[in-house]
């Protein structure tokens, strides 16, 4: 292994994550440097092997022919080695790195963890709020868990629920609603990045999305139902992200029905990772504790 010593193992870090990322911007992020800190160690790792391992095209970097090959080498490498610090640090403190939506983190994990705390004390999470799919053989993420229709190639998927979506409001504009079809008088809050439509609660009641008025748009699914509680209008919320403002009486679900939109919650780990006492914990609990607060 001499002929490491010429080469910095931080430049062959970025090598293997902009490749495996595609892109610098991502592979800054997950270093925590810069872009230009990342395309400086690429150019001198580079120098140092004497050979290009990417094209530049426009602001694109493109895997040459020979760089392929290194960088498939490389990220095997560079996953055993998180393999190995991974294992010292769970020796260490037994902690879990669980990789989640930030939608699903703040409005429903955050609210039940303590409930974990309390069934495994022993137990540290460490919560990534990240709509990425990060790889769990190539990361130090244990699990993630994430909404979608599957399968996921390369991991070990387990359903965890159904995703079922109804309207909510604040009990205010509740008021003014006794029929599905009242909805034509009221704001629709739309969220840009929703996965389903309206046409999902919309066809089972009868009703046609011509019916929908206008509304305030927002990227986030938290800032729709943070302007449902301000009582900005009607929103199509989903069972985990509306669950605690429902508790508290936030929002109100102003008609009955829970409508499936045929995507689920999953529970990824990677396929080559060993099962260790704190992810069987944590999927145990998961599970348990999605069918007590929300049901299946």
């Amino acid at each position: 292994m001499k002929n490491l010593n010429r080469i910095h193992l931080a430049g062959l870090r970025a090598v293997e994550a902009v490749g495996r990322l595609g892109s610098l911007k991502t592979a800054a992020d997950e270093l925590g440097v810069t872009i230009g800190a990342v395309s400086q160690q690429v150019q001198k790792t580079e120098q140092q092997l004497g050979t290009a391992l990417f094209e530049r095209r426009g602001r694109g970097l493109h895997p040459t022919g020979p760089g392929e090959a290194v960088l498939r080498q490389l990220t095997v490498g560079m996953s055993a080695l998180s393999a190995a610090v991974a294992m010292t640090e769970r020796r260490r403190d037994d902690s879990l790195t669980v990789s989640v939506a930030p939608v699903f983190a703040g409005k429903w994990l955050v609210w039940h963890l303590k409930s974990f705390a309390r069934d495994y004390p022993d137990i540290r999470v460490r919560v990534e709020a990240t709509v990425d799919l990060v790889d769990p053989d190539l990361s130090d993420v244990d699990l993630c868990i994430r909404v979608g229709k599957g399968p996921y190639p390369g991991l070990h998927a387990e359903k965890l629920l159904a995703q079922k979506i109804f309207p909510v409001c604040s009990p205010a504009v509740a008021a003014t609603l006794q029929d599905p079809a009242d909805i034509a008088n009221v704001p629709i809050i739309r969220d840009r990045g929703q996965m389903f439509s309206w046409r999902t609660w919309l066809e089972p009641n009868g009703l046609d999305e011509g019916l929908l008025g206008e509304g305030p748009v927002f990227s986030d699914g938290a800032l729709c139902l943070d302007a449902a509680i301000a009582g900005q209008g009607l929103f199509l919320a989903w069972e985990t992200l509306a669950h605690h403002a429902l508790q508290v009486g936030q929002v109100v679900a102003p008609f009955p029905g829970r409508f499936q939109t045929g995507f689920h919650y999953w529970l990824l780990t990677g396929r080559n990772r060993v099962q260790t006492r704190p992810m069987k914990a944590f999927g145990s609990w998961m599970k348990a504790e999605l069918a007590r607060s929300i049901g299946t």
